[in-house]
């Protein structure tokens, strides 16, 4: 999976979280952001890891946003992994 790949499933796990009111504030408590500042923590490297991590976190969460967006839930995990901080060796080089 390409980063780009990954962060496009990462910003889709975003909306689905912005988008559903039992998630949001959960998400928002877990992270300690702001709702108004989440466009500009998105930018922070492993914010988007973050947010993989907490809809894997909690199965019910993987399934939903896996069925509402078609992706395989294994492919959130690949994705995980594919992010900065997603994994604790993302940035060595091969």
């Amino acid at each position: 999976m390409s980063p780009e790949q990954a962060e496009t499933i990462a910003v889709q796990a975003l909306t689905f979280i912005a988008g559903d009111p039992q998630l949001l504030p959960r998400f928002l408590a877990i992270t300690g952001i702001e709702a108004n500042q989440i466009r500009e923590a998105a930018q922070e490297p492993g914010f988007l890891a973050g947010v993989l991590q907490f809809v894997m976190a909690h199965e019910p969460t993987l399934a939903a946003f896996s069925e509402a967006k078609s992706i395989e839930p294994r492919d959130v995990s690949t994705a995980l992994r594919t992010l900065p901080f997603g994994e604790e060796r993302w940035d060595i080089q091969p």
